[in-house]
């Protein structure tokens, strides 16, 4: 399944728009504009599950990027979504 979600990276309130893939309780394989530029930490908000991950980069390739999660934070202020 495809889930919507949004990269926050906290450099004048930045955002990314990306697709998660084989999300899972650790982490999750997400889908990324060729030309983002993403963070190793930052904040992604999705809001079919109404909270935000706290996500390390543990692998890049082409426009995928794997991600752990290290926690977890209420819907984001910043973000209307």
């Amino acid at each position: 399944m495809l889930k919507g979600g949004t990269i926050i990276t906290g450099i004048q309130n930045s955002e990314v728009g990306v697709l998660l893939r084989n999300q899972h309780a650790g982490g999750a394989e997400l889908k990324v504009p060729l030309e983002a530029r993403v963070p190793d930490r930052f904040l992604l908000y999705v809001p079919v599950d109404g909270i935000a991950y706290r996500c390390e980069v543990r692998w890049r390739r082409n426009d995928r990027v794997g991600v752990q999660f290290t926690g977890t934070e209420p819907k984001p202020k910043m973000h209307y979504g």
